[in-house]
């Protein structure tokens, strides 16, 4: 059965995913460190994959262009496999109906390929990131575009650093909205500001595309931010792996094959 290594390079984390078949037998996330060597990912990648043997194919989705040349040469040396990015050319079955297609970003269009595999009619699928985007495919596989904003751990950095009498907190759900100290504002106004950001745009997305069906979230975030919204309604952390196996199915006429 095929093994195949499926990775998301995104700002913040390099997630790596193992494919046997339909099946994902692991997952890992690394940080993403921009002086790291070609050999020093790969030493990572092997260890990590090491126990669950070789890896026949590799498919990236990556919106950090310096990393690409070093993740695919790494992917070739280490594996022994030619990855395919997710970029302009790549068979997606999904039609960009955006401006500019070329600026979107792989990591949006694989999410939408699985959503639109995963789901009947339009879907709104929610990636909790670096930023946090929001975007539209419809029941007719369209990639319509979205929304992005400053994602959650982007927000507090900024506070932290911008204030200076601020302290860093742990970004959770207080135990009272009406903060009585300095801490428990801002973990209110972090947790229930964001909150608000997530479910106002969501809000406002429904009421412009009324035929809506689903709203998907995927991404790292807190579990309570899925729980306490009102309009999300499935989390499915395996999003974006999903969507890059599913691209690499789509164009198994151009694999990387191994040497």
């Amino acid at each position: 059965m095929e093994q195949l290594l499926a990775v998301d390079v995104g700002n913040t984390n390099i997630v790596l995913g193992l494919w046997r078949g339909e099946e994902l037998a692991a997952s890992w996330r690394l940080a993403t460190a921009r002086d790291r060597t070609v050999d020093e990912y790969g030493i990572l990648a092997r260890q990590l994959v090491g126990a669950e043997g070789r890896i026949d194919a590799a498919v990236v989705a990556s919106v950090v262009p310096p990393l690409d040349s070093m993740i695919g040469e790494m992917l070739e040396r280490t594996f022994g496999v030619q990855a395919l990015f997710v970029e302009p050319g790549v068979r997606t079955g999904l039609s960009i109906r955006t401006e500019n297609p070329l600026e979107v970003g792989a990591d949006r269009i694989v999410n939408a390929v699985a959503a639109h595999e995963q789901f009947d009619g339009s879907v709104i699928v929610v990636d909790f990131g670096t930023a946090t985007t929001f975007d539209l495919v419809t029941g007719r596989g369209e990639y319509c575009g979205g929304l992005i904003a400053p994602g959650l751990t982007v927000s507090a950095e900024a506070l932290f650093t911008r204030a200076a009498r601020l302290p860093r907190v742990d970004i959770r759900k207080p135990a009272h909205l009406i903060g009585t100290n300095t801490i428990g504002s801002l973990q209110s106004g972090l947790y229930y500001g964001y909150l608000g950001l997530i479910d106002g745009v969501l809000e406002r997305m429904k009421n412009e595309v009324p035929s809506i069906g689903t709203v998907v979230a995927t991404g790292g975030i807190p579990k309570s931010f899925i729980e306490e919204s009102r309009h999300i309604e499935q989390w499915d952390p395996e999003l974006t792996l999903k969507g890059l196996r599913i691209v690499h199915e789509r164009n198994r006429s151009h694999r990387g094959k191994r040497r």
